[in-house]
């Protein structure tokens, strides 16, 4: 093999300034969520999945990659609708009220983002690194103990007036909005509707599409 080939099969595939980028986001998200909102915050599929990614983007790791791109890219982009709805005065799931909260700092809304633009990071991600097939499964089980710890050991809705900034409700395990429990269900067929609605609807049909774009590798 030649010395230009092996430089090109070295080549970082992620490009340094995302990866300075993302790095320094992270740099600045990660303490002001700690000491504003607390370590349980870190709970959420969201914050687990940026951490992957910042893992994915240094080490270019096919299935650090595609783990938060199985679980966070249909999710992410239904944040982004409903932010566009209730922008426009129409909310439909309530999942972004708190970005129109003149009661949270702006720079706090501005932090929380990344929501909009995470999902194409992702995409972006498994385009250069490809697609690993046993992201599902990964995926799937670090799901179900992330919602089944939450719905155990962690509050539910509404907020506590004396810690109002403290997470409620993390990953949606007593329904849609932080202000109350939903009340069209019990609690356990709600918390089962996401154990089996989330991979059945949301997992799988990415892993079908992103495995049929970008191939599955695993060594």
């Amino acid at each position: 093999m030649s010395a230009t080939a092996v430089e090109l099969v070295h080549a970082p595939r992620i490009p340094l300034t995302l990866k300075l980028a993302f790095t320094a986001f992270m740099a600045v998200l990660v303490p002001f969520y700690w000491i504003t909102y607390g370590p349980t915050n870190f709970l959420y599929f969201c914050d687990v999945a940026m951490f992957f990614t910042l893992a994915a983007i240094w080490t270019e790791s096919p299935l650090l990659a595609s783990m938060p791109a199985v679980g966070l890219i249909v999710p992410q982009f239904v944040w982004c609708v409903d932010f566009v709805a209730s922008w426009l005065g129409m909310p439909l799931l309530g999942m972004t009220a708190y970005m129109f909260d003149p009661g949270i700092a702006l720079f706090a809304r501005g932090l929380s983002s990344f929501h909009a633009w995470l999902p194409f990071v992702l995409v972006f991600l498994v385009a250069r690194l490809g697609y690993d097939r046993r992201a599902f499964v990964y995926w799937t089980v670090l799901a179900w103990a992330l919602l089944a710890f939450c719905r155990l050991a962690m509050p539910a809705p509404p907020p506590d007036p004396a810690q109002p900034n403290v997470p409620v409700n993390i990953n949606y395990v007593y329904g849609f909005g932080d202000a109350a429990a939903q009340t069209f269900m019990p609690g356990w067929a709600w918390l089962l509707m996401l154990f089996v609605g989330l991979p059945v609807l949301v997992f799988w049909p990415t892993h079908r599409v992103l495995q049929k774009w970008r191939g599955a590798r695993n060594p």
